[in-house]
């Protein structure tokens, strides 16, 4: 349990910190955090597949666990962001 919030939040960081550096994909800051927790999410189950269950359940103990759930968690958090931001610019263009 405490993966998936640790993933969930860094996800919304990652989210809001990808709408800072790419101001024209922005959501503003409700809607980078929505996209980000959704992304945080998605990217902490994909590196939970990708890594063989690995980084998930008992063996998730220590600070590289940690590290790992957050790294995930804020990559998949600001690509998700990033990809809501460009999809909702082409539709405004269109």
């Amino acid at each position: 349990m405490e993966q998936i919030i640790i993933q969930l939040i860094s996800g919304a960081v990652g989210g809001n910190v990808a709408g800072g550096l790419f101001k024209n994909l922005s959501l503003g800051t409700l809607g980078n955090s929505i996209a980000g927790i959704v992304g945080g999410g998605l990217g902490g189950q994909i590196l939970g597949m990708v890594t063989g269950g690995a980084v998930d359940g008992d063996a998730a103990t220590g600070i590289g666990s940690i590290l790992t759930q957050v790294a995930g968690g804020g990559v998949g958090g600001g690509v998700v962001m990033a990809i809501v931001g460009a999809v909702k610019n082409m539709m405004n263009k269109g």
